[in-house]
């Protein structure tokens, strides 16, 4: 890839020779150089180095390191070619952003020195590219070519995945924490999940949601974050905190914790309801009857998730199952005896996501 070649450092502004050590390593998926030494590490035996990250040869697959004035190479060579070790005893300086070290190369090293980094090499990080941007575009999703990567799921027809915003409350670019409208565009089908998504406008952006029943085309839809004394009077579609909600409201895509986004009731034709509120925190009974306590400030949508008859649909034949990308089960079928009749059980107790503070004991 690289082979054992010998480059010259460039030099410093000041004129003299500043040794340079470019490190490649796979992170976040994507390939990282850090150059123009920063740091000053001293490093001991190669050979164990490239030893002990035999086994990391796909996570870590190159390691090129060049010293001014001396041949010393350390490469992880791609593929079964033949590995260079030379045992290196010299002083090295070297720049590698905090986020770039690699724990298990690091722990190889014997540090001359403690270890810093500058804020403005921090700042100049270069990981926000890997970030994913958000988009509304149809991302096409690859076929796994026969692979079988979850049992039971293969083939099917194309399906592209639309980027669905699960935190309603999220303000736009530069704009005070206020309540706002968006506008419904357009209500459709998605193949990646059981019920409608619907796309919203709003001042600068746009944005796919979960659908509720009612949701057409047209429709305005209202976010809110805050808590009045008096409970709201909403509308099906608009977002609240469970707090400012009235008791026994229809409430879908409600989230566990502030600002985590939505992680409940999200199928197609859910609905939990709001049962009580105590003390700074509310009671949501789920569609499995079974109850969360969760704080005031979570926010849920009103009403029920779209697509309400998606649990009576007939399918017809097998093959619309391979069109879904639902392969075949064995075929291996068991007459059910006495055990599979209904059980009666009691319901599972509430489930908390408070963390109340324990008050403190007087004395």
């Amino acid at each position: 890839m690289y082979g054992n070649r010998k480059d010259e450092a460039a030099p410093s502004p000041s004129g003299t020779s500043d040794p340079t050590i470019p490190i490649f390593a796979f992170l976040t998926g994507a390939m990282r150089t850090a150059t123009q030494p920063h740091l000053g590490i001293k490093l001991v035996k190669a050979r164990s180095l490239l030893r002990e990250n035999q086994r990391h040869r796909q996570s870590f697959p190159l390691l090129h390191i060049v010293v001014p004035g001396q041949s010393a190479h350390a490469q992880f060579g791609e593929g079964g070619k033949k590995e260079t070790a030379i045992w290196l005893r010299c002083e090295v300086r070297l720049r590698i952003p905090a986020s770039f070290r690699p724990l298990y190369l690091i722990s190889q090293l014997d540090l001359s020195r403690e270890i810093s980094t500058s804020t403005s090499v921090l700042a100049r990080d270069p990981l926000w590219k890997c970030r994913t941007k958000y988009t509304i575009k149809p991302i096409p999703k690859p076929k796994t070519g026969g692979r079988v990567s979850v049992h039971g799921i293969g083939g099917g027809n194309k399906q592209c995945y639309r980027m669905i915003d699960f935190q309603r409350l999220r303000y736009p670019d530069a704009a005070d924490p206020s309540p706002f409208e968006e506008k419904v565009l357009l209500v459709r089908y998605d193949p990646c999940r059981s019920g409608h998504i619907a796309l919203v406008a709003g001042e600068k952006r746009k944005r796919w949601i979960i659908a509720t029943e009612n949701m057409v085309a047209g429709d305005i839809i209202k976010t809110s974050g805050k808590i009045e004394r008096m409970a709201v009077s909403a509308n099906d579609g608009d977002s609240y905190p469970v707090g400012a909600l009235p008791l026994g409201t229809l409430i879908n895509n409600l989230e566990s914790h502030p600002g985590k986004g939505a992680q409940y009731i999200r199928a197609a034709g859910t609905c939990g309801v709001l049962l009580r509120k105590v003390s700074g925190t509310a009671i949501i009974q789920l569609p499995s009857k079974r109850q969360i306590q969760v704080l005031e400030t979570c926010m849920a949508t009103v009403g029920r998730v779209s697509n309400v008859e998606h649990n009576q649909r007939n399918l017809g034949k097998a093959g619309r199952n391979r069109w879904l990308g639902k392969r075949p089960d064995s075929g291996l079928w068991q007459r059910k005896g006495g055990w599979a009749g209904r059980k009666i059980r009691p319901l599972p107790a509430i489930k908390s996501y408070v963390n109340l503070p324990v008050p403190a004991s007087e004395g």
